[in-house]
């Protein structure tokens, strides 16, 4: 079995967090830059396939976050693999982003802190004493949760494989896709507060048996803009939007 876990490409938000208020979380796009890893992305996946004997080679189920920047990320992989290599392609919403509750859309602690003290206060205080992975934001998810949520989403993945050798492909969120590797490989929550989240359209293949186990190694480093390119292919892809600046006191 060999899971290919991948993170979407890099979004409006990921440049510029204006975006995840202006558009809400789940329609935040993909920046042309961030399709362009993602068609990447696809392509590493092809070429890692097309080295296999034909006997270790079984078509692709796709599953994906319902948000669109993880369907753009899944359209772009599409693009870059060949159709024969591709099996069934699913949405599950277990695997969409980690909810923030009253902090959605607000990413700075000063601004949470301002708009909701005594909620800000109280998180801040879960964290400290229980440690980030438990600590619920107001009305929100705990990375816990989140675990909980994908492992289910995993049992549904594994009855799907008991009888077939499978290779399968994720297209999720950072801290999703952490989540399944924690629960796929049994990482202790020791490992998920010191690990950092995969860079966008990220490679992490997980392989083995149920019976020798598994192993995960990250098998693909998307490029990240360099010193010049900082300006470039920064719009949304596949829609013509631009992010309203934020306004001034």
């Amino acid at each position: 079995m060999r899971l290919f876990l991948v993170r979407h490409g890099e979004s409006l938000g990921n440049i510029n967090e204006q975006a995840y208020r202006q558009f809400g979380d789940h329609n935040v796009p993909l920046t042309r830059w961030g399709h362009r890893q993602a068609l990447e992305a696809g392509s590493v996946i092809a070429s890692y396939l097309k080295a296999l004997p034909s006997a270790g080679f079984g078509k692709l189920h796709i599953w994906y976050s319902p948000f669109l920047r993880t369907r753009q990320s899944k359209d772009a992989l599409l693009e870059a693999l060949p159709e024969s290599f591709v099996g069934d392609i699913r949405e599950d919403y277990l695997l969409r982003e980690q909810d923030f509750g009253l902090f959605t859309e607000i990413y700075e602690h000063a601004e949470q802190k301002q708009k909701f003290p005594e909620e800000f206060e109280k998180w801040a205080r879960l964290r400290s004493n229980s440690g980030k992975f438990y600590a619920r934001p107001p009305d929100g998810e705990s990375r816990a949760d989140v675990a909980q949520r994908v492992r289910l989403f995993l049992q549904t993945v594994m009855h799907d494989a008991e009888n077939s050798d499978h290779n399968l492909v994720i297209v999720g969120h950072g801290v999703t896709n952490r989540a399944v590797e924690m629960n796929f490989l049994h990482r202790p929550v020791e490992w998920f507060e010191r690990s950092d989240n995969p860079g966008n359209a990220d490679i992490t293949l997980i392989e083995g048996t149920r019976s020798q186990g598994y192993e995960s190694i990250l098998l693909h480093q998307a490029a990240d803009r360099q010193p010049g390119q900082e300006g470039e292919l920064r719009d949304a892809y596949g829609a013509d939007v631009t992010i309203t600046p934020k306004p001034t006191a």
